[in-house]
């Protein structure tokens, strides 16, 4: 019977030791399997970081160079119009045109000659707003005007310590018939 225990202890401490060496080796290849995925997941993760840094970088410059390209176009050879006659506003539209106010101010045209243009540079596969696209349809719909604000202070040297404010109102013209604005006309098709 001793023996008979003996055997049956050598199977269970066997099969024990059989068991835990292979679980520990089953363990170690699903650890190695972990460890190559996760190192794969970082290789990736870094990749997609340099991606997305590469074209921040370019958007940054594009940006850039939009901007720059705005401010000089007045000194282009596309650009239309006297350098002297476009006012740069940057938002919502890059510029306010005058157009022919120049040759007016130096006496070369008649007063109803001049032209206001709102114009937007573009460079690339760019496109106009949401904000640009609802001012150019104001305009088109003939939504344009021209206020003066007439500030009225008086010649009180105490002003300051009274309580009075200057009256700040809006002198709109009466004639609101005339419609000085050609909407259909765009010089820009003229090449």
């Amino acid at each position: 019977m001793a023996i008979a225990v003996a055997i049956f202890m050598g199977i269970v401490i066997g099969g024990l030791l059989t068991y835990f060496m292979l679980s520990n080796s089953r363990n170690s290849s699903v650890v190695a399997e972990y460890e190559q995925k996760i190192q794969q997941l970082q290789l990736a993760h870094q990749e997609e970081i340099q991606r997305a840094v590469k074209k921040s970088l370019n958007t940054s410059r594009a940006t850039i160079k939009g901007r720059v390209a705005e401010q000089f176009a007045p000194l282009l050879p596309e650009f239309e119009y006297l350098p002297s006659d476009a006012k740069f506003l940057g938002d919502p539209v890059d510029y306010v045109i005058f157009d022919g106010y120049t040759d007016w101010r130096d006496g070369n045209l008649p007063s109803d000659a001049i032209e206001v243009i709102l114009m937007d540079i573009k460079s690339g596969q760019a496109r106009l707003s949401q904000g640009q696209l609802a001012i150019a349809e104001a305009i088109k719909h003939g939504r344009v005007r021209f206020e003066t604000l007439r500030i009225n202070v008086e010649d009180d040297t105490d002003m300051a310590n009274d309580d009075r404010r200057p009256d700040l109102s809006i002198q709109q013209s009466d004639d609101h018939s005339n419609n000085y604005f050609d909407y259909d006309f765009d010089k820009t098709m003229l090449k």
